[in-house]
């Protein structure tokens, strides 16, 4: 019964996992309007489980990570009940947040769930050297890393726009409009008059209509380029999500001897890809139209900056946050900008802040409970 409640729970945490994470990788191409909600959270949905499925052979550091050794006595890492109260409390931590509208750190939630179980079952036990050095010091520098690349990729991608004589083009809307206009006849009921159909023409601003790019590169359009750099973009920031999260998550599977580790992944992708499909609309709006305004140009420059360091993180086992990077990477875009929104900013900063604390906590009282009932 525990495996299956062991099971069940990691599931839940995968799925968790997909409705706030999953959209972050293509919150740019919805953000500037290269693509509608559903053809970026399908395009999401099918990257990050192709990266899901080569986690299994190229993440293998960080299963080992996240399976708590070295953060807490092994006879712990061996317990279901520990191993199930860690699950449940970074799970009900992510979904909070993600129907709340707060793009947060799983990684994180994880690891305040590692440190609370551990401290409801040993006491200050818990290894706060090794967390301080291996998780937190990448997790707080990860943001500010993704800020300046984000930030210095845009800058450099704007000069080589400007050096090849690429340039921006606005629409310019010739219609008709039929107007109703008041006559000069106060005592009449019928003193409305529609005035016959005008042509009328609108120079509007990017809020109304698409900004594109005209002139070539290498002989290509360069919108067409730009499009398919982005599409591109958007593909390796959730390709290496994938790759970084399914492994962190698969860790609490270890434990069940009937399941073969390649089905634990696979059950992980899918809760994933599930999670993602259904309950990212909230995560969308934040990433994509609160956090910054954007164009074709500087969405891709902040997913490649992001797509960069994830890859990069998966390689050598740094628990680095998509979260954080995907986000830092934004952020740092729209100062570049100028159109950043620090009050949105502020608030996920500080949705960062709880999240260890509430998941330590969700998942030391869920220990506790859970011993409870097998006294």
């Amino acid at each position: 019964m525990i495996y299956l409640l062991l099971f069940v729970a990691t599931c839940f945490l995968a799925y968790s996992n997909g409705a706030n994470d999953n959209f972050k990788g293509v919150a740019s191409l919805f953000g500037c309007r290269a693509a509608s909600y559903r053809t970026a959270i399908a395009w999401a949905t099918v990257t990050t489980f192709a990266g899901s499925i080569a986690s299994i052979f190229l993440a293998q550091t960080l299963l080992k990570k996240f399976s708590g050794r070295g953060l807490v006595p092994d006879q712990l890492v061996g317990s279901e009940y520990f191993v199930l109260a860690v699950a449940l409390g970074a799970a009900l931590t992510v979904i909070t947040a993600t129907l709340t509208g707060f793009p947060i750190s799983t990684t994180h939630a994880l690891m305040g769930a590692i440190v609370g179980s551990g401290v409801a079952a040993v006491g200050f036990g818990v290894n706060f050297a090794a967390l301080g050095k291996g998780f937190v010091l990448p997790l707080l520098l990860s943001p500010l890393v993704a800020m300046a690349l984000g930030a210095g990729i845009y800058c450099i991608s704007r000069a080589l726009r400007v050096a090849l004589g690429v340039t921006k083009e606005w629409c310019v809307c010739v219609g008709c409009e039929e107007r109703v206009v008041a006559l000069p006849q106060p005592a009449s009921a019928f003193a409305m008059h529609a005035a016959p159909p005008a042509v009328t023409l609108t120079v509007a601003e990017q809020e109304a209509c698409r900004e594109r790019y005209c002139g070539s590169m290498i002989g290509i359009n360069s919108q067409r380029l730009m499009d398919v750099a982005h599409f591109g973009s958007a593909a390796v920031v959730s390709f290496a999500r994938g790759l970084n999260d399914t492994p962190k998550i698969a860790a609490m599977l270890l434990l069940l001897p009937a399941l073969d580790l390649r089905w634990s992944f696979l059950a992980i992708a899918g809760a994933m890809a599930v999670g993602g499909l259904l309950n990212s609309r909230k995560i969308a709006h934040t990433m994509s139209h609160r956090l910054t305004a954007m164009n074709h140009g500087q969405g891709f420059s902040a997913n490649l900056s992001t797509g960069i360091l994830v890859t990069l993180a998966s390689v050598f086992g740094l628990p680095m946050s998509t979260t954080h990077v995907s986000v830092g990477s934004l952020f740092g875009m729209g100062l570049t900008t100028g159109q950043a929104n620090p009050r949105v900013m502020l608030n996920i900063l500080l949705s960062w802040v709880v999240t260890l604390p509430c998941a330590a906590l969700l998942a030391g009282l869920t220990y506790w409970t859970l011993l409870q009932f097998t006294r």
